[in-house]
């Protein structure tokens, strides 16, 4: 018989290499595994973070809107979308930029783009991520409660040729109205007031409503804001004074609307024109004097308003004090769209002579309306991925 070979020596380094291979094959396995998932944790965390920025830039511009920028803007495709640039985020994780269109009167989306702080800091190199986002917000308009032509918390005393006429009217040359909607009462006030025509003329249906709902929160609360907040809401706010033909439109060196000039109120008489789609909150804080010229949006005085010659507004009108208008020049009316007057500060008769006219426009009171206020986000889903 053979004899066996008994010498098993060398087998233990060959067993090592195969455990140190199979070892190694092992720990490179877990490595890869452990490396692939904390870059998809990574991902997933960059993902959310891009997304979140996205998130918060479109709050942001709805928190600062723009009413300049984005409500004078006609629907798209008429005019292109806003453009935001690239904008820090308040939390400091990354940036966001984008778009803003303007869908109807009072319909907006936001297109936004949110980028995390790894793709800010390695753009070039590709690393990062992205998240875009559409949101939907509409403009919340103030509830003003204007039920006639000319609303009144005292009592009122009209003469010569002047009108008060709650009858619709479309401003001349304002072109993208609609067909003139319901009448309204001519005068509407508070219970216990007079309305003295005299030689006058007030038409509306009915031509004058003594109402008892007319009281002073009609003057001073609309909806969830109050006139101390719409007032501070102002693009312009100026002293009460005497404007003598001082307001009007301005244009800039390029020709487009010079909102920075305070007697700019914007253009109702030549709507098309560069300042036409401007409707600005203009503030008085005293007893002014308006003789001449034109503005459109709303107008707030904290006084009483004297109105003379040719001045034109196209808008809300809101006077704590009294109102007194006289002469009309050559122009069909003082004030195109809703009067309010207050009477609070001092107790007269809010007097209308001469060829001083109000007109109720309900076109005039809409565009102010959908011009001068915020947007809000809609109360169910507003948003969606656009990746």
């Amino acid at each position: 018989m053979k004899q066996v070979l008994r010498d098993e020596r060398g087998m233990a380094l060959a067993l090592a290499i195969v455990a140190m291979v199979i070892v190694g094959a092992l720990v490179a396995g877990a490595l890869f595994s452990g490396t692939q998932e904390q870059r998809m944790a990574e991902s997933s965390r960059f993902q959310q973070q891009s997304f979140g920025v996205a998130e918060a830039g479109a709050s942001e511009l709805i928190r600062t809107w723009n009413t300049t920028t984005f409500n004078g803007r006609r629907a798209y495709p008429q005019d292109s979308a806003a453009t935001i640039q690239w904008t820090q985020a308040a939390s400091n994780t990354g940036s966001f930029n984008g778009s803003v269109y303007k869908l109807a009167d009072n319909l907006y989306l936001f297109d936004v783009t949110g980028r995390d702080t790894m793709s800010r800091a390695n753009r070039l190199q590709g690393g990062g991520f992205n998240q875009r986002l559409g949101v939907l917000t509409r403009i919340k308009p103030l509830q003003v409660d204007i039920q006639a032509s000319l609303t009144t918390g005292n009592s009122d005393q009209l003469a010569g040729q002047a009108v008060v006429d709650g009858n619709d009217h479309v401003p001349p040359g304002w072109l993208t109205c609609g067909p003139p909607g319901p009448a309204l009462a001519g005068v509407r006030s508070d219970k216990g007031t007079t309305v003295d025509t005299g030689s006058a003329s007030v038409r509306g249906s009915p031509p004058v409503l003594i109402d008892s709902t007319v009281t002073d929160s009609t003057f001073t609360k609309f909806g969830s804001i109050n006139y101390t907040q719409l007032s501070a809401m102002a693009n312009q706010t100026l002293p009460g004074q005497n404007f003598s033909n001082s307001i009007g439109p301005v244009l800039d060196a390029s020709g487009q609307c010079d909102i920075t000039v305070q007697t700019n109120w914007g253009d109702g008489v030549n709507p098309t024109l560069p300042c036409g789609n401007y409707f600005p909150v203009v503030h008085i804080t005293g007893d002014a004097t308006i003789n001449g010229v034109q503005g459109q949006g709303i107008l707030l005085v904290d006084g009483s308003l004297s109105v003379q010659g040719g001045f034109q507004w196209f808008g809300i009108t809101i006077i704590q004090g009294q109102l007194k208008t006289s002469g009309g020049g050559s122009t069909d009316a003082h004030f195109w769209g809703a009067t309010m007057v207050h009477d609070s500060v001092s107790f007269g008769t809010n007097t209308l002579s001469g060829h001083a006219n109000i007109n109720y426009s309900q076109c005039a009171v809409l565009k102010v309306l959908n011009a001068t206020q915020k947007g809000a986000l809609m109360r169910s889903r507003s948003w969606v991925q656009l990746y």
